[in-house]
């Protein structure tokens, strides 16, 4: 894995051993990006469930202005961190900002600036047994401009109640594979 395009181009991505993490694929974070390119550029990224950062990665590789990653698991928070160096070294200096903790438990005020793009690529057990929690996070997160990327199995749809249009579904139909939302608020 490795970031697909930009100023870090090329660099590897490192993922934690076993199963913490589900790193995006590279076509998978090259398809959400063509269809986000003109939201890249100086936007304030929020990448929840962060596990290897690659989407919020990607995005300061593409010109964003700043990128909060948030990872639970202390394991992938490590990797992330080292992920992070990596970009850096190629990059110079980025706004980047790793924080061990459950995003469940953050409280929007804790941020300056509200962000535009929020990326949230949830382990699918959870994101199946509490969308409705999931929805929650990314509501309290969000306002009616910014972009959700949500990465869920394709078989996946928003609660009813979930206040979010998809504006667009990328990926793979067959059921259990990843597919993207693209969504906004309603």
């Amino acid at each position: 894995m490795r970031i697909t395009s930009g100023k870090a181009r090329g660099i590897i991505l490192k993922s934690p051993k076993g199963d913490a993490t589900r790193p995006a694929t590279d076509a998978a974070r090259q398809a959400v990006f063509s269809s986000i390119s003109e939201f890249v550029e100086g936007a304030n990224v929020l990448d929840l469930f962060a596990g290897t950062g690659s989407y919020g990665l990607e995005a300061l590789s593409r010109g964003a202005k700043s990128a909060v990653f948030v990872e639970n698991s202390r394991q992938a928070a490590a990797c992330l961190k080292g992920n992070v160096a990596a970009v850096k070294k190629s990059m110079g200096e980025i706004d980047a900002r790793v924080l061990s903790a459950d995003c469940f438990n953050m409280k929007a005020d804790s941020f300056l600036e509200p962000f535009d793009l929020i990326f949230a690529d949830a382990p699918y057990p959870l994101l199946l047994k509490k969308s409705c929690e999931v929805f929650a996070l990314l509501l309290r997160f969000s306002t009616p401009e910014t972009l959700v990327m949500l990465e869920a199995p394709a078989e996946f749809e928003p609660p009813e109640t979930s206040a979010f249009e998809v504006l667009k579904r990328l990926g793979k139909n067959s059921k259990g594979k990843p597919s993207q939302l693209l969504m906004r608020r309603i």
